[in-house]
Protein backbone atom coordinates (compact mmCIF):
# COMPACT_ATOMS: atom_id res chain seq x y z
CA UNK A 1 0.00 0.00 0.00
CA UNK A 2 1.67 3.69 -1.19
CA UNK A 3 1.82 5.88 1.70
CA UNK A 4 -0.29 8.92 -0.08
CA UNK A 5 -3.14 5.70 -0.16
CA UNK A 6 -2.11 5.09 4.14
CA UNK A 7 -2.86 8.66 4.45
CA UNK A 8 -6.32 8.87 2.37
CA UNK A 9 -7.15 5.73 4.89
CA UNK A 10 -6.02 7.39 7.97
CA UNK A 11 -8.00 11.09 7.39
CA UNK A 12 -11.27 9.09 6.55
CA UNK A 13 -10.78 6.85 9.49
CA UNK A 14 -10.39 10.13 11.81
CA UNK A 15 -13.38 11.59 9.99
CA UNK A 16 -15.72 8.66 10.78
CA UNK A 17 -14.01 8.63 14.34
CA UNK A 18 -15.31 12.67 14.63
CA UNK A 19 -18.96 12.03 13.47
CA UNK A 20 -19.35 9.19 15.81
CA UNK A 21 -17.72 11.22 18.65
CA UNK A 22 -20.47 13.97 17.77
CA UNK A 23 -22.78 11.63 17.32
CA UNK A 24 -22.97 9.76 20.90
CA UNK A 25 -22.04 12.95 22.76
CA UNK A 26 -25.13 14.34 21.52
CA UNK A 27 -27.10 10.48 22.15
CA UNK A 28 -25.54 10.74 26.01
CA UNK A 29 -26.68 14.62 26.30
CA UNK A 30 -30.32 14.08 25.12
CA UNK A 31 -29.51 16.33 22.47
CA UNK A 32 -32.08 16.49 19.84
CA UNK A 33 -31.33 19.70 18.95
CA UNK A 34 -35.15 20.44 18.81
CA UNK A 35 -35.84 24.39 19.30
CA UNK A 36 -38.73 25.43 21.11
CA UNK A 37 -41.35 27.11 18.93
CA UNK A 38 -40.49 30.75 18.98
CA UNK A 39 -36.17 30.10 18.74
CA UNK A 40 -36.86 32.04 14.92
CA UNK A 41 -37.75 35.41 16.56
CA UNK A 42 -34.04 36.38 16.98
CA UNK A 43 -34.71 36.68 20.85
CA UNK A 44 -32.37 35.28 22.96
CA UNK A 45 -33.48 31.16 24.44
CA UNK A 46 -33.56 30.15 27.74
CA UNK A 47 -34.71 26.93 29.92
CA UNK A 48 -37.67 27.39 32.06
CA UNK A 49 -35.45 25.55 35.01
CA UNK A 50 -32.69 28.66 34.77
CA UNK A 51 -35.64 31.38 35.41
CA UNK A 52 -36.94 32.19 38.77
CA UNK A 53 -38.71 28.49 39.83
CA UNK A 54 -42.44 30.71 40.14
CA UNK A 55 -42.08 30.77 36.36
CA UNK A 56 -42.42 26.65 36.74
CA UNK A 57 -45.40 27.03 38.72
CA UNK A 58 -46.90 29.69 36.18
CA UNK A 59 -46.34 27.42 33.40
CA UNK A 60 -47.65 24.55 35.29
CA UNK A 61 -50.92 26.35 35.52
CA UNK A 62 -51.07 27.50 31.85
CA UNK A 63 -50.86 23.42 30.92
CA UNK A 64 -53.50 22.67 33.20
CA UNK A 65 -55.79 25.80 32.23
CA UNK A 66 -55.56 27.10 35.98
CA UNK A 67 -57.10 28.36 38.61
CA UNK A 68 -55.12 31.53 38.25
CA UNK A 69 -54.04 33.57 41.22
CA UNK A 70 -54.78 36.96 39.22
CA UNK A 71 -57.79 37.78 37.11
CA UNK A 72 -55.64 39.22 34.70
CA UNK A 73 -53.88 36.05 33.57
CA UNK A 74 -54.78 34.91 30.35
CA UNK A 75 -56.08 38.38 29.03
CA UNK A 76 -54.91 38.93 25.40
CA UNK A 77 -51.34 40.75 25.31
CA UNK A 78 -51.11 43.16 22.82
CA UNK A 79 -47.40 43.31 22.07
CA UNK A 80 -47.55 47.42 21.90
CA UNK A 81 -44.01 47.20 22.74
CA UNK A 82 -43.55 45.19 19.52
CA UNK A 83 -40.79 43.13 21.31
CA UNK A 84 -42.26 39.96 20.03
CA UNK A 85 -42.63 38.66 16.85
CA UNK A 86 -45.81 40.69 15.13
CA UNK A 87 -49.30 38.68 14.85
CA UNK A 88 -53.11 39.03 14.70
CA UNK A 89 -54.89 40.95 17.82
CA UNK A 90 -55.42 38.12 20.14
CA UNK A 91 -52.43 35.74 19.33
CA UNK A 92 -50.37 35.87 22.43
CA UNK A 93 -52.27 36.05 26.01
CA UNK A 94 -50.03 37.08 29.42
CA UNK A 95 -50.03 35.37 32.55
CA UNK A 96 -48.35 36.77 36.36
CA UNK A 97 -45.15 35.29 37.60
CA UNK A 98 -44.88 36.19 41.18
CA UNK A 99 -42.71 37.96 42.30
CA UNK A 100 -42.03 37.71 46.05
CA UNK A 101 -42.27 41.31 48.25
CA UNK A 102 -43.99 42.65 45.86
CA UNK A 103 -47.13 44.82 46.53
CA UNK A 104 -48.98 44.29 43.09
CA UNK A 105 -48.17 41.65 40.33
CA UNK A 106 -44.79 42.51 40.14
CA UNK A 107 -42.50 42.69 36.84
CA UNK A 108 -42.59 39.45 35.64
CA UNK A 109 -45.09 37.62 32.96
CA UNK A 110 -45.00 34.78 30.70
CA UNK A 111 -46.57 35.40 26.95
CA UNK A 112 -48.03 32.36 25.53
CA UNK A 113 -48.01 32.45 21.48
CA UNK A 114 -51.22 30.59 19.30
CA UNK A 115 -48.60 28.47 17.99
CA UNK A 116 -47.31 26.92 21.04
CA UNK A 117 -44.41 29.87 21.55
CA UNK A 118 -43.74 30.92 25.08
CA UNK A 119 -42.21 33.99 26.54
CA UNK A 120 -40.90 35.51 29.67
CA UNK A 121 -39.77 38.85 30.83
CA UNK A 122 -38.58 39.74 33.86
CA UNK A 123 -39.11 43.59 33.30
CA UNK A 124 -42.39 44.05 32.68
CA UNK A 125 -42.39 43.67 28.88
CA UNK A 126 -38.93 46.16 28.31
CA UNK A 127 -37.57 42.62 27.25
CA UNK A 128 -38.25 39.36 26.05
CA UNK A 129 -36.90 35.72 26.30
CA UNK A 130 -38.11 32.76 24.49
CA UNK A 131 -38.79 29.92 27.11
CA UNK A 132 -37.74 26.22 26.29
CA UNK A 133 -39.73 24.27 29.27
CA UNK A 134 -38.02 21.17 27.90
CA UNK A 135 -34.74 22.28 30.21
Amino acid sequence: MGSSRRITVALVGLVVLVLAGWFVRGLASGDDTATPPGADSGLPVRALSDLPHEADGTWRLIKEGGPFPHEQDGTVFGNRERLLPPETAGYYHEYTVDSPGSDDRGPRRMVTGSAGELYYTADHYVSFVVVDPGR
